[in-house]
């Protein structure tokens, strides 16, 4: 038999079976009892090639063949169940494919339908958003108008041509009308949005020019009052030290300091005429000793030279409130030390602080007496008056050179601290001065 008359035996006896195994008492009325099904077996290739079944497990061996026709039903059933649900969810993926192929369709035809209204949009409309800088607004803006108006005057030379002016449609002439006025009014205001910006920027443009100004100014009268400061000395050693009054906080300092000496010449012009006594013209401290070198008239007491805290009596006088010239020369060897006042000597001594070096690094101070290095002044031993041409060399100059600086025949500044305005500070109120000239000064004496 061909495989298509077995398929439908197969069927035939699988709803048999199906309908004879249910085992209800209807089927077993209408079944007579002792009734058989009668099946012809095919050969084995035919079988094989037509229609092959799958393989029944034997259970002891052969089974008898309603058996056999059993198990093969139920394996059909098993089969047709299992197309049934591959169809099912296939209609169930066909019908989701379905509807996104609608709703992408849908999408599309509104993406198409919205690109053909930006494309009808794109067309001659030339109202839509303009750019934001003011500049291309105006330029955009007068374009636009000029190409209206030209297009009008075009317009009515056609027409002027060939009928009047007033042959032309009125609704046409008031359109065009109000679309220049349209444009005429957004120029306008754009133009006025641009003038308040360019006033507001003139304003802080203003504003701040004035704050520079100022600034400006103040700077330049800083810089003139400076110039006229120290214009006032015409060359770094024409000033002079001021300290009016007996405080003790009133008081200049030299920058420089002392080296380790064995000799030394101290010169310097002074006019002071406080009672009683002009108190310390200047003094050198050191760590350890705040008398390294002092030069001191304290009270009803002559003037004394204090080096190593020893002390000499100067027969100087000088509170007559006029300018003198003061020289003071020592050296280590014995501790000879030489007075000059006005260019001559008017005493000498020995044994002042003999073989004792002057030790480097202290501070010197004018105008006031330290009881420790840089400070603890005490108003009754300060200064009161001026002084200038303070100057130091590291050697005892000869008579000669005193006279002639004295005389105001040489001009030779201190090789250790010379007299100019750099190296001298002043505090506490103290002032720098332009001082008379020398030849002033001897005149004053």
């Amino acid at each position: 038999r061909s495989p298509a008359g077995m398929l439908l035996v197969a069927t035939g006896l699988l709803l048999a079976v199906a309908a004879g195994g249910r085992g209800s008492p209807a089927a077993e009325q209408e079944s007579p009892p002792g009734s058989r099904f009668v099946c012809t077996s095919l050969p084995l290739d035919a079988a094989g090639a037509g229609c092959p079944l799958p393989p029944v497990p034997m259970q002891g061996g052969a089974l008898p063949p309603e058996e056999e026709l059993k198990a093969t039903v139920l394996q059909l059933r098993e089969t047709v169940l299992q197309q049934k649900e591959t169809i099912g969810s296939q209609r169930e993926a066909i019908r989701e494919l379905t509807g996104k192929l609608s709703r992408c369709e849908g999408a599309d035809g509104k993406s198409a339908a919205g690109t053909w209204k930006n494309e009808v949009g794109k067309g001659k409309d030339t109202m839509g958003d303009l750019p934001r800088d003011p500049a291309l607004v105006i330029e955009q803006l007068s374009r636009t108008m000029q190409t209206l108006k030209d297009r009008l005057e075009s317009l009515e030379h056609q027409l002027r041509a060939n009928v009047s002016y007033a042959a032309l449609p009125g609704d046409l002439r008031e359109m065009l009308q109000r679309r220049l006025g349209d444009l005429e009014r957004q120029l306008l205001s754009k133009v006025a949005e641009l003038e308040d910006e360019k006033s507001l920027l003139h304003n802080e443009t203003s504003a701040h020019r004035q704050k520079t100004e100022t600034a400006l100014n103040a700077l330049l009268e800083r810089v003139s009052e400076l110039e006229k400061g120290n214009s006032a000395f015409k060359s770094p050693d024409e000033f002079k030290v001021s300290l009016p009054l007996r405080t003790n906080y009133l008081y200049g300092k030299i920058k420089k300091t002392l080296p380790e000496l064995y000799a030394f010449t101290v010169c310097l012009w002074l006019r002071s005429s406080a009672s009683p006594g002009i108190g310390t013209p200047f003094s050198y401290a050191v760590p350890g000793q705040a008398n390294e070198i002092v030069l001191i008239e304290w009270g009803n007491n002559p003037i004394e030279l204090l080096i190593n805290d020893k002390v000499a009596q100067l027969p100087l006088f000088i509170s007559d409130g006029k300018w003198h010239h003061i020289c003071i020369t020592w050296t280590t060897r014995d501790g000879m030390w030489e007075a000059f006042q006005d260019g001559e000597k008017l005493g000498t001594g020995e044994n002042l602080a003999p073989w004792h070096p002057i030790k480097p690094g202290g501070v010197l101070i004018l105008g006031q007496e330290q009881d420790t290095v840089g400070g603890r002044f005490d108003a009754t031993q300060a200064f009161v008056g001026e002084m200038s041409q303070f100057n130091i060399w590291d050697r005892v100059l000869r008579a000669e050179d005193i006279m002639n600086i004295a005389n105001c025949s040489i001009n030779m500044p201190g090789n250790i601290i010379p007299w100019v305005d750099n190296n001298v500070d002043v505090f506490g109120g103290a002032t720098k001065w332009p001082v008379e000239t020398c030849e002033e000064r001897l005149l004053d004496l």
